[in-house]
């Protein structure tokens, strides 16, 4: 089967169950406009995301990777009244795009990024008590997964859900000769993740316009 199929059957599913309003589309839009990364969840998956992170009722949400506050705002959405978003950002110019992006979203009092390297925030955060939090979204540069995922186990509680995208990378997991420093960093997360025995978890391949791909699940016991 050729891409082509895949990101026809997305924009099919997009039309149905994944429409963008005005705030999402203008995300979409301002990403583009300023030169960030055109790495941003696709639309479904925002929905999917949202769905997984409303199944938890939550309160609190986590995200490590902003960029442009695409798949921040799918998941402030998700927020019970009164509940709030923390999303860790490394770059400053991609925190300004997200800010402005989630301010035009009517979330500004949802939602609040904190600018820095993640693995220097979340011990901080921890330390703060900001945990746990009911749902964390890992997203963010593949070499430290495993750190990532380590520091989500911190901050998480029974029935945290952590979902962390990019994990199948068009299946080059599977080369074990890989020096490919994204698909290394996926690698040992993968192996951490199998081993940690308190939670459940499993990966589940993805394709579409995003390609092939997969998103790790894990449900803290």
């Amino acid at each position: 089967m050729s891409d082509d199929i895949f990101g026809s059957v997305d924009n099919f599913i997009d039309r149905l169950f994944a429409q963008e309003d005005e705030a999402l589309a203008a995300t979409k839009k301002a990403i583009t406009d300023n030169g960030l990364p055109q790495i941003s969840i696709s639309q479904n998956q925002g929905k999917f995301l949202h769905i997984l992170a409303k199944l938890r009722n939550p309160s609190k949400i986590l995200e490590i990777g902003t960029l442009g506050g695409y798949s921040t705002i799918w998941l402030a959405r998700a927020l019970n009244a009164g509940g709030k978003l923390i999303s860790l950002e490394i770059d400053q110019y991609h925190a300004d795009v997200a800010s402005a992006n989630i301010t035009k979203a009517g979330l500004a009092e949802s939602v609040s990024i904190r600018v820095g390297n993640a693995l220097e925030e979340l011990p901080k955060m921890k330390s703060e008590n900001a945990g746990p939090f009911d749902v964390i979204f890992i997203d963010a540069d593949k070499e430290p997964y495993a750190e990532y995922f380590q520091w989500a186990l911190q901050l998480s509680k029974p029935g945290t859900l952590i979902i962390v995208d990019n994990v199948v990378r068009e299946g080059n997991i599977l080369d074990e000769n890989s020096t490919d420093e994204n698909v290394k960093g996926v690698q040992r997360f993968i192996k951490l993740l199998s081993e940690t025995k308190n939670v459940t978890a499993t990966i589940i391949q993805t394709v579409g316009s995003k390609y092939h791909d997969g998103i790790a699940l894990a449900i803290v016991n």
